[in-house]
């Protein structure tokens, strides 16, 4: 076997388990056998990215991540629907320092992982037809991105404050960049950046190490290097001292004031990390933080965050916030600077560094609990540190950090001189629908032959299918007297707790004119309650690193905590305080109505929001439940005796419903929430909903919405479909994976994104519950290619209407989904959300393990039977919302 060196300790903690063996060729490759599912992840990253690029060739790792989709020499298809065919959940993302490809799906899917990825590292085919149609979908990307005042922004202030390193350019370049890219520069960089010796693979999940090692050298083994590829930055990270602060200012279309500074810092191996991270959680995380306290709860700014970003040649404090579009800006500047200054000025107390180490070790934890995410942990630490145990070793400084490491590193790095300002003002919003009734349908474009899956799958290994016995043991459901509802798995791989809850009273309560009440009445549940005010609920949460959410949508709040299974009494216990004893104080509830009215403004003026908005209330006319949204008329107009009497209608336990995943023992976690939540009670019925009966538009309807200082359009396109408990929805779950399920492999992906490059992603989606949905198409698109793009949507969908879909396309998205379906056993996230949604869907519990067999037993005739029952496209309702013609 080609192993030339292997680890010699065990890692510990988080890393426990990982054993590193570098192959002949270079190729490091690191495992950790986690059998929590009968699934494995494979991720490879390479040592290259933004900083390895010259000037001139800035966004050049970005694009070629784009094209290692493209296909290889001996598999010249879209690698998108090889993933898809094999049921992975695949994808790829380029940084800083790295850029990174990764899947994860069934066990017995590892070679065929391991042989795509080594087949892109040496066969990638790069050629004019390729790039060019590539090339157009990474600008349509960018141009996304414009839309945002925040990163039109940021990419200033980034520019200025970095200097001429490549940490200050953006990751993925601007359109002139990489319209300015040649073929041969794309070609070159590919060959001197991908080869093994300048990457990192790491397995997880349900696998042997030796066996694994075995097979991984076999398909690695024989790849030849080239030698050793450069690897220090152009330039040297010599962020400039600005002594003046001049401050660069923006004036354009939006809809907040923003404001943004850069202080640089330092690389990720340096001593004074640990240090900078906790000054930035004692600064922003969490109620109590300090920003939080003096910038938001005092009314001056709508949020505040920051992050230290600290990477291989350097790194920077990043600072922002966003305020309404008439604040004063000089009682916020200097709130700021003192707030700033307190860090080095005046005592960090014992509380501020315990809470902070504490939340920084629970966020370690709580991210490290499936194995897609222990991998991107071990590859990082590998490839930024050369130390896969690198996390390990960090959070035992972290221990180590007292108050006065965090007020030299905030006095140090957070000097009144070093930052770099960037501040966005306004000039104008404009958000002005018009209609034009059946204007978009009218021209045809031809559609090309869909993709036969026989043809993608001549290119995958043949498999040796597993029969996968269901990894998860049953979960048990417990019903109190008063009817609240308990689904309870324990999991045992971590000692974490998730908690999914959803309460059935959501945003469809809101009276006409009141949209807003149910939002409102969820964002203020954790502001005070009749022990504790909103400081004290916060100190009991953050001192243990507990999360707790509550958020109101269209047919129920949500309610989402997660802990370490040591803190599950202080989680559950807090959350039946809230539920059963908020108290909405006047102050608190004002603030909260004035952060609203910022966020609508914002929502307005936000492509993507505002036409989730409109298409909605199109769909769903005035009148229905599920029209109200919030308004600043409204918002304005809800009085806190409408919140209380919504809080004392809605909050009660027969019509909550919670799941709890994690680490505890069935039988005591029982008699716990018997004792914490047994003696709630709730008198007379819940409040309930009428629903009109709806219908669809006689024809295609359009409505375009103007917004200024956009430089893409967003479209929601559709019409109403079924609800959840239809004995379609398995049919239909085929039919939309076959028409847009997924931007690499479906129809509409391979028409309007692989072949004529309108867009960087369009989905297809059926969005069902309780009540009748509606089916869905979303995109993105440069303004001159809205047009085309819809009108080559609709003629797809009539394509589909007319002909059907072939019995090929069937089989291979139903073998697709099936083989995808355990991916979800490996997240104790999805377990909790799948569990809940079939509780709240009135499904049993067994059926998590009878999705397979539901999905299986679907049949082809079905398929071809609904689709013209499900999809009109004569009938839609489109909205366009950006820079429209």
């Amino acid at each position: 076997m080609g192993s030339v060196s292997a680890t010699a300790t065990p890692a510990t903690n988080l890393t426990q388990g990982v054993q590193k063996v570098v192959l002949e060729n270079g190729l490091v490759v690191l495992t950790k056998s986690i059998k929590t599912a009968p699934v494995v992840c494979v991720q490879i990253w390479y040592r290259v990215g933004a900083r390895n690029e010259p000037r001139h060739l800035c966004g050049i790792s970005h694009q070629l991540e784009h094209l290692m989709f493209k296909g290889t020499k001996t598999r010249p298809v879209q690698f998108g629907r090889l993933f898809s065919a094999i049921g992975s959940a695949s994808n790829a993302f380029t940084s800083y320092d790295m850029t990174a490809y990764y899947g994860t799906a069934r066990r017995d899917q590892l070679e065929t992982l391991l042989t795509l990825e080594a087949d892109r590292m040496m066969n990638t085919v790069i050629n004019e037809e390729s790039f060019q149609s590539e090339r157009r979908v990474v600008i349509s990307e960018l141009q996304g991105y414009e839309n945002s005042p925040s990163y039109r922004l940021g990419k200033m202030v980034m520019a200025q404050a970095l200097g001429k390193h490549p940490y200050g350019l953006p990751v993925g370049g601007t359109k002139s960049d990489v319209e300015n890219f040649t073929l041969q520069q794309v070609q070159d960089f590919y060959k001197h950046y991908y080869q093994p010796n300048n990457a990192v693979l790491v397995i997880t999940g349900d696998i042997e190490h030796e066996s694994t090692v075995e097979l991984i050298d076999r398909i690695y083994g024989q790849i030849p290097n080239h030698g050793v590829p450069s690897q220090n930055s152009p330039v040297p990270f010599e962020p400039p001292i600005n002594s003046g602060n001049e401050t660069i200012h923006l004036k354009e279309p939006g809809s907040l004031i923003l404001l943004e500074r850069i202080y640089p810092t330092i690389h990720n191996q340096h001593p004074d990390m640990p240090a900078l991270d906790m000054m930035d959680s004692i600064l922003t995380a969490g109620h109590q933080s300090r920003l939080h306290q003096e910038l938001v709860e005092s009314g001056l700014v709508n949020n505040v965050s920051a992050y230290a970003a600290n990477l291989m040649d350097g790194g920077w404090y990043d600072l922002s916030l966003s305020a309404a579009p008439d604040a004063d800006l000089d009682p916020i500047l200097e709130t700021l600077e003192q707030t700033l200054a307190s860090m080095y000025q005046e005592p960090i107390s014992d509380a501020e560094v315990h809470r902070a180490k504490t939340q920084l070790t629970t966020q370690f934890i709580l991210s490290n609990r499936d194995i897609d995410t222990q991998a991107s942990q071990i590859a990082y630490n590998e490839v930024t540190a050369g130390d896969y145990e690198f996390s390990d070793h960090y959070l035992s400084k972290l221990q180590d950090i007292s108050a006065s490491d965090i007020a030299r590193v905030a006095e140090q790095y957070l000097s009144p001189d070093r930052y770099t300002q960037g501040l966005f003002t306004p000039n104008k919003m404009s958000h002005e629908p018009m209609m034009m009734a059946g204007t978009q349908t009218q021209e045809d474009f031809g559609v090309s032959e869909p993709v036969d899956p026989s043809e993608v799958a001549a290119y995958l290994p043949e498999i040796q299918e597993d029969e996968l016995a269901p990894s998860q043991a049953m979960p048990e459901r417990l019903v109190l007297d008063n009817g609240l509802r308990f689904i309870l798995l324990p999991d045992h791989s971590s000692p974490t707790i998730t908690l999914a809850g959803q309460l059935l009273a959501g945003n469809v309560l809101d009276q006409p004119g009141k949209g807003g009440t149910g939002i409102l009445t969820a964002d203020n549940i954790t502001s005070g309650t009749t022990q504790h005010t909103e400081l004290e609920l916060a100190e009991i949460l953050e001192a243990k690193g507990i999360y707790l959410n509550l958020q109101s949508y269209r047919e129920g709040v949500d309610i989402e905590g997660y802990s370490l299974s040591d803190h599950t009494s202080t989680l559950l216990e807090t959350l039946n305080e809230v539920m059963r004893e908020a108290n909405f104080p006047e102050d608190k509830l004002a603030l909260t109505k004035s952060r609203m009215l910022n966020q609508i403004t914002m929502e307005l003026d936000e492509p993507s929001r505002a036409a989730r908005r409109r298409f909605q209330q199109e769909l769903f006319p005035k009148g229905h439940p599920f029209y109200e949204f919030p308004t600043k008329e409204s918002i304005s107009g809800i009085g806190r005796d409408e919140i209380v009497q919504r809080y004392q209608q809605t909050y009660r336990p027969d019509q909550l419903i919670i799941t709890l995943v994690g680490d505890f023992e069935l039988e005591g976690m029982k008699a716990q929430l018997k004792t914490i939540f047994g003696d709630w009670s709730c008198t007379g019925d819940a409040p309930t909903v009428s629903y009109p009966e709806l219908k669809r538009p006689a024809q295609s309807q359009s409505i375009n919405i103007n917004l200024a200082g956009k430089s893409q359009v967003v479209t929601y396109m559709g019409h109403i479909s079924f609800k959840r408990s239809d004995p379609r929805y398995y049919a239909a779950l085929i039919l939309n994976e076959i028409i847009g399920g997924d931007t690499l492999s479906s129809r509409l992906g391979n028409e309007i994104r692989d072949r004529q490059g309108l867009t960087y992603g369009i989905y297809s989606y059926f969005s069902s519950g309780f009540e009748v949905g509606s089916f869905i198409i979303e995109m993105q698109t440069s303004p001159e290619d809205t047009n085309k793009a819809i009108k080559s949507t609709i003629t797809l969908l009539k394509d589909v209407v007319d002909k059907g879909v072939k019995e090929s396309e069937f089989k291979s998205v139903q073998r697709s989904l099936l083989n995808a379906y355990p991916v979800e056993y490996a997240s104790p996230d999805h377990v909790a959300q799948r569990l809940l949604l079939h509780e709240v869907d009135g499904l049993g519990l067994d059926e998590m393990q009878k999705v397979p067999e539901r999905i299986a037993a679907v049949t082809y005739t079905q398929v071809q039977e609904i689709i013209k029952d499900l999809i009109h496209p004569d009938q839609m309702t489109i909205i366009n919302a950006g820079p429209v013609e």
